[in-house]
């Protein structure tokens, strides 16, 4: 296992497995997000606790690149509803009947993490997709009779878009040399541009520079 985990208990006597079974579910949790940079979980058994439920505590602590993500997990008797699934799962791993409530108590915390992690991976991909900027490109050809033309792309595709996909009616102030932003899909045959937007008109050739400075 890569990330680097502190395991500590309070309060409690672990069995000899309880490490083992939280350094499996620990690296369960990779599955759902790869960026894990470190991993604490503390578990604790209050000095008074309720006579009906869980008494175990569990604290999760991920480091995540952006986020500390924080889980503390209570479980009452809501979380006993689903201990049958789970102490079908200790069976499989042997786990003994003294020690239940606490594997049961970690599997609870650490699938509350994976939902959280889950979310945070959610959110990422949705703020870095909302923040990139539109490529750029450049009018390449254009076809103003028949309403379409293609852009060069920087790295030097050229591809098609039709008036209609220029945004604001900007079709017609168009030039070869034109620089736009654009965002690219999959058309009927090959790649094409949509989203077309005009950011700057077309440089002066040096030609006509020139001839305008001979004129002035």
């Amino acid at each position: 296992m890569k990330i680097p985990l502190d395991i500590r208990f309070r309060n409690v006597e672990p069995p000899a497995q309880a490490e083992e079974w939280v350094r499996e579910m620990v690296t369960g949790l990779e599955k759902f997000h790869s960026r894990i940079m470190r991993c604490r979980v503390m578990v604790e058994l209050p000095h008074l606790h309720h006579a009906q439920g869980n008494p175990y505590h569990v604290r999760i602590d991920l480091t995540v690149p952006g986020k500390e993500l924080v889980i503390k997990h209570q479980p009452t008797l809501h979380s006993a509803l689903r201990q049958m699934d789970t102490l079908a799962e200790s069976k499989s791993r042997e786990v003994d009947v003294t020690h239940k409530d606490l594997y049961v108590a970690l599997s609870d915390a650490f699938r509350v993490a994976c939902r959280r992690l889950q979310d945070h991976a959610r959110l990422r991909r949705g703020q870095t997709k909302s923040h990139e900027a539109p490529p750029q490109g450049r009018v390449s050809k254009l076809f103003p009779e028949r309403g379409f033309g293609f852009l060069e792309t920087r790295d030097g595709r050229e591809i098609y878009f039709h008036e209609r996909s220029v945004l604001h009616e900007g079709f017609r102030r168009l030039e070869v040399g034109s620089t736009v932003t654009f965002a690219e899909e999959e058309g009927e045959h090959g790649p094409q541009a949509s989203t077309v937007r005009l950011t700057a008109k077309r440089r002066p050739s040096a030609a006509k520079s020139a001839e305008h400075a001979a004129r002035t």
